[in-house]
């Protein structure tokens, strides 16, 4: 048997978190570089089937493979770590401290940051034979895939910014439902403990936020450089008060109270059942019996 049942499933994700905690400055850095380069060029090829097939649900079905590589190769989103180090401070692990927490979630995000940048500028050099034309050229065989992509930044950005707080809203709303199933396929990826299952287990929740077109805050670190660099009508202060930073803080709120907390709550603080009145009384030394 290879499933793990949640409570050593809570286990597990505390020690994982209390272990992330404890990691170094340079292997946090290295391994959050690494998941934000091939979590986002997953997403451009999962773009790019969608541009050269027309159907959007292909793309969906392969994005989860960019996913699963980095997982299993043990590299970390920021998405993964807002539901894991807490835990192990919520645990009362020694000597974890919440400002290791921010550490880790601070060594992350620029790791992945700089990943996803990273992916962005070969794309940029991929799509526009390194800078030698651009987008709008009628003779560029990759003008639709670039054009697509300065789109979604555009309408991600500005098209939120149109409606105002009930924009703002809902880009927070969908950072939420973003890592309500990124954070499942994080812990789906322990439910098992082979390959096979670590691999189904986390692709359903990844193809239906990217299905659903949630907001992912490290996917859209590579989404919306690679448009500004292809000459998408927005800025990156448009960029960062408009997505990033909502999409974060909707990524942490989502990813803790619908994954991590309650987990938590349920199976690592499971409270005691209830007898029932049929049932005799247990035997305890305060009885004298």
């Amino acid at each position: 048997m290879t499933y793990v049942k949640p409570p050593e499933l809570v286990t597990a994700m505390i020690d994982a978190g209390e272990s992330k905690i404890f990691m170094s400055a340079r292997d946090t850095v290295i391994r959050a570089y690494m998941a934000g380069a091939i979590l986002t060029l997953g997403a451009a090829f999962a773009i790019k089937v969608t541009v050269d097939t027309g159907q959007p649900l292909i793309g969906a079905l392969l994005f989860p493979a960019g996913f699963c590589i980095l997982y299993l190769l043990g590299y970390d989103l920021l998405t993964g770590v807002f539901v894991l180090a807490p835990l192990a401070w919520l645990d009362k692990r020694p000597g974890v401290t919440f400002g290791g927490v921010l550490r880790n979630w601070g060594l992350v995000f620029v790791g992945n940051f700089a990943g996803a940048f990273t992916t962005a500028v070969l794309i940029t050099i991929y799509i526009t034979y390194g800078f030698d034309t651009s987008i709008d050229d009628a003779t560029n065989q990759f003008a639709a895939y670039g054009q697509k992509l300065a789109a979604i930044g555009h309408d991600r950005t500005v098209g939120y910014a149109d409606h105002g707080m009930a924009g703002m809203l809902t880009l927070f709303v969908r950072g939420m439902l973003c890592n309500w199933m990124v954070s499942t396929g994080v812990v789906g990826a322990m439910l098992a403990k082979d390959v096979t299952g670590k691999v189904i287990a986390m692709w359903m929740p990844i193809m239906l936020f990217f299905a659903m077109a949630f907001e992912h805050s490290i996917v859209n670190m590579f989404l919306f450089p690679v448009g500004l660099l292809l000459g998408a009508d927005f800025t990156w202060g448009d960029y960062l008060l408009w997505n990033e930073i909502p999409t974060v803080l909707g990524n942490l709120v989502g990813g803790l109270a619908f994954t991590g907390l309650v987990l938590y709550a349920t199976h690592g603080r499971t409270a005691p059942r209830r007898a029932l009145p049929s049932e005799p009384v247990p035997v305890t030394a305060a009885t004298g019996s």
